[in-house]
């Protein structure tokens, strides 16, 4: 063991005496070949605009979630609505079945009362020929409201039928729905959070440079829309109705954006344009997307104050057009309301609620 010991510190030694007399050269530390219990290096730091263009693309997957959950919210809603006149009608169905079963009886009872014979033979039996042609009239007028009865009691069940089923195909809808609004809610969320952690990493510096970025790229894309002679036909006044619609909406400026929020303390971008128009007394589709779908589409040439501008491939995002090359909208969740270029963004096409 000693022997052992000996050798070595001497080659100990050795190795320390070689080390001392050999030249100095400039090395980097080695990097340690990634293990199974090894941490490989952290990714190269990206860029600020790689930062911004990521959390913007996480915004637009949350506002395209957020059509869909107040899609269906708006759905849920008419169905509901639906359901209750539903319960109405099969109520008064219920009430007009009983009603005929009760006239029924009555008649039931009445030849009961007359010895259970035929109107026929009464007649035949009486003898007399006036009340032989009066009963004649009777019993065709009984027999006319009879089978009348019979239509209406039988029209008045399969009605009754329609109304349960179709009232169960809407309960059906409704809780579709709710799963879907489940599975929107749960992509928002986590769209919102992801977006918020990566702005939540940069410092306060970064921060407001990253919105600089922000503000420089719609200023850009609205210098690239004007260059380009989109405003030079579009000079309309508003109709009445659209103005007060823009009244309404520019009069929400500084109001915070919150997904699903259609206000008054709050707005996403399709509730602040559904509810400008509704002040308008004009009612539209409560998203963007339903918007673009149901609304006239007019040419970017021919819009006028009040008109809503739809953006992107999916219109998953609205403005309202304002004048003056400028929209008024809810942008995302960490701003507020506000006014910006119309052309700051990827424009899909025009809506005229009032056309």
């Amino acid at each position: 063991m000693n022997r052992r010991h000996c050798a070595s510190a001497a080659i100990t030694l050795v190795c320390a005496l070689a080390l001392l007399t050999a030249p100095v050269q400039a090395m980097a530390a080695p990097i340690p070949e990634p293990g199974p219990t090894t941490t490989a290096p952290p990714a190269a730091a990206k860029s600020l605009e790689e930062v911004r263009a990521e959390i913007e693309t996480l915004y637009r997957k949350a506002g395209a979630a957020t059509d869909a959950y107040n899609l269906a919210e708006e759905q849920a809603e008419k169905q509901s609505g639906e359901i209750a006149r539903l319960t109405k009608s099969i109520a008064d169905g219920e009430a007009k079945i009983a009603e005929l079963k009760d006239r029924a009886g009555a008649q039931a009872r009445e030849q009961y009362r007359s010895g259970g014979l035929p109107p026929g033979t009464q007649m035949v039996l009486s003898g007399d020929p006036s009340l032989f042609m009066d009963g004649l009239n009777q019993a065709r007028q009984g027999q006319q409201a009879t089978k009348g009865m019979l239509t209406e009691l039988e029209q008045a069940q399969e009605d009754l039928e329609t109304y349960a089923q179709d009232a169960d195909l809407n309960r059906k809808k409704i809780e579709a729905g709710r799963v879907k609004q489940a599975k929107s809610r749960k992509s928002i969320e986590a769209q919102i959070a992801a977006a918020e952690k990566l702005e939540s990493q940069l410092a306060e510096k970064e921060r407001d440079r990253l919105l600089e970025l922000e503000q420089d790229a719609a200023s850009s894309a609205q210098a690239a829309w004007l260059s380009s002679g989109a405003l030079q036909d579009i000079n309309r006044e508003a109709s009445p109705a659209g103005k007060r619609a823009v009244a309404f909406a520019t009069g929400q400026i500084g109001k915070p954006y919150v997904w699903g929020a259609e206000g008054p303390g709050s707005y996403d971008c399709s509730g602040l344009t559904s509810q400008a128009w509704a002040a308008a007394k004009r009612p539209i589709p409560r998203t963007s997307q339903e918007q673009w779908r149901q609304l006239p589409r007019i040419p970017v040439q021919d819009m006028r104050p009040g008109d809503l501008i739809i953006y992107h491939g999916d219109a998953s995002h609205v403005g309202m057009y304002v004048g003056d090359g400028q929209i008024v909208h809810a942008p995302r969740p960490g701003r507020h309301v506000t006014l910006t270029g119309a052309g700051s963004m990827q424009i899909l096409g025009v809506v005229r609620p009032d056309k």
